[in-house]
């Protein structure tokens, strides 16, 4: 799983590379091995990284979370793929893969009119299962992989026929 995290203006990229026996995480291509994760609930918590204990205070707003932690104070918000896809313009026509994988089932034909949001197919990466959403309303053109199918991270698996009507 990967996602991406804007911590105080700086986008980070963040990959879960394994759950057990313990939490190992890539940030920015570097490995952390997360012994104690703490909880996901506001408050004070103490993690263990890499063996050393980390005391945090964490708070909740309605689109981030507040940590504090060694004297200082940040922001951390999870980036909207949905939302990036839009505000990079070309991207919001295709839906690429963000990791390899399989498609494990498909909800939307070519030709289908879907809404933002709408999930068009369901692939699994590393045992798990993933909706892969309409990035913008429209009508779906293409879709590049059939069930069982399988692609690599960043292959386009569906496209949008643009705004005039025409596919990509």
């Amino acid at each position: 799983m990967t996602f991406k995290l804007d911590l105080e203006g700086e986008r980070h990229l963040v990959e879960i590379v394994r759950r057990r026996p313990h939490l190992v995480i890539r940030i920015d291509g570097r490995e952390h091995e997360v012994n104690e994760p703490g909880s996901v609930d506001s408050g004070r918590h103490t993690l263990e990284i890499g063996g050393k204990p980390l005391r945090i205070a964490r708070a909740h707003t309605a689109k981030s979370q507040i940590i504090r932690f060694g004297g200082r104070t940040i922001e951390v918000t999870l980036v909207d793929p949905r939302s990036e896809a839009v505000n990079s313009g070309a991207s919001a026509s295709q839906i690429r893969a963000p990791m390899p994988g399989s498609v494990v089932s498909i909800q939307k034909s070519v030709g289908d009119s879907v809404s933002r949001g709408e999930t068009i197919l369901t692939i699994e990466s590393m045992k798990l299962q993933t909706a892969l959403t309409a990035p913008r309303d429209g009508v779906i053109a293409e879709i590049l992989r059939r069930e069982g199918e399988t692609f690599d991270k960043d292959e386009v698996v569906v496209r949008f026929e643009d705004v005039s009507g025409e596919g990509q």
